[in-house]
């Protein structure tokens, strides 16, 4: 992105604001307590919906993987269980949680059940889809968020958390810093 547009784009939040692509709350999985996604403002987000019944479903254990590897360098996975597509996540949330914990070990952020696709999609991936021109079209869609909040690219389903094409623009995004 040119600097002047992403200084254009900063500029337009007021100072210590919340770039728009993440100003909404969410409940979280475990607790329901509305999450502010603006508590992430300055990391790379990798924001992906999940589902536990599958044949994406093994990519829990790659997304660990990503958020171990490089959550002190800034990246934030964030999980939205979601039974948009084949009725893949049938479970309450807190069957969720313990499926997530018990199978893949997951600890990185996780979200309440939600529609990610079509009219009912949540705040988070109906302004994703907007940014991106990209709608989840099955589970494990990604989408991956710069710093500023400001940019966003899709991946699809079939491309995993650790394909070469995901982890490069990962580490692109990462070696970026927010102009100020």
């Amino acid at each position: 992105m040119n600097e002047w547009l992403l200084a254009l784009l900063l500029a337009a939040a007021p100072a210590g604001g919340c770039p728009p692509l993440l100003d909404v709350a969410m409940p979280g999985l475990l607790d329901g307590k509305p999450q502010s996604l603006c508590q992430w403002r300055g990391k790379v987000l990798l924001v992906v919906n999940t589902a536990s019944q599958c044949g994406y479903t093994p990519q829990y254990a790659g997304l660990e993987r990503l958020w171990r590897r490089y959550r002190d360098r800034g990246l934030v996975v964030l999980g939205f269980p979601s039974n948009d597509f084949g009725g893949q996540e049938p479970g309450s949330n807190a069957e969720i949680a313990r499926f997530c914990q018990v199978n893949y070990g997951v600890s990185f952020p996780m979200f309440e059940k939600s529609a990610v696709a079509g009219d009912s999609a949540n705040p988070v991936f109906a302004r994703l889809a907007q940014a991106t021109g990209s709608r989840p079209r099955w589970n494990f869609h990604k989408y991956l968020v710069d710093r500023a909040g400001a940019k966003a690219i899709a991946f699809d389903s079939g491309v995993g958390p650790e394909d070469p094409k995901l982890v490069a623009a990962i580490e692109r995004l990462l070696a970026e810093t927010i102009a100020r």
